[in-house]
């Protein structure tokens, strides 16, 4: 059954949250291969991948948009959620989009990054119930930036 990590951020800074997307994307890639990472939209997607090689000077984070091909060693940035999702790709997925993609229950594992912002927080607790219902195993870390 996909286990559900939620990370709560205490402020609503815009840079500190994309920051942490980074730092989490590093870790996570780290430890696995088959990492998927939803965006809300296609300009994120792209801001996320301009920062991914740019974030912090000596690491490398290999990644790639939905569009560039599909490489299994690499991180794939996706925004379009009637996109196939590889089963190279199906360990974790960062889900950064304030809905919950259809193909979630693929993955063995779902991120959900939650900022200060009140709107994204309800939208975040809405998305907590739904897993909840559902009976997936939970787990909420808080996380100061």
């Amino acid at each position: 059954m996909t286990r559900v990590n939620f990370y709560v951020l205490e402020n609503d800074d815009a840079a500190g949250y994309a920051e942490f997307v980074c730092r989490l994307s590093e870790k996570v890639c780290s430890r696995s291969d088959g990492i998927c990472i939803h965006s809300a939209d296609e300009s994120q997607a792209r801001q996320l991948d301009e920062l991914l090689w740019s974030f912090r000077e000596q690491s490398f984070i290999p990644h790639q948009l939905e569009n560039e091909g599909i490489d299994a060693q690499t991180i794939l940035i996706q925004h379009d959620a009637s996109h196939e999702i590889p089963a190279s790709h199906h360990k974790v997925l960062i889900n950064l989009n304030p809905e919950i993609p259809s193909f979630f229950s693929q993955f063995e594992r779902v991120v959900e990054i939650i900022s200060g912002d009140e709107h994204e927080r309800e939208k975040g607790r809405e998305r907590y119930r739904f897993y909840r219902d559902r009976g997936y195993p939970l787990e909420t870390h808080k996380v100061s930036l």
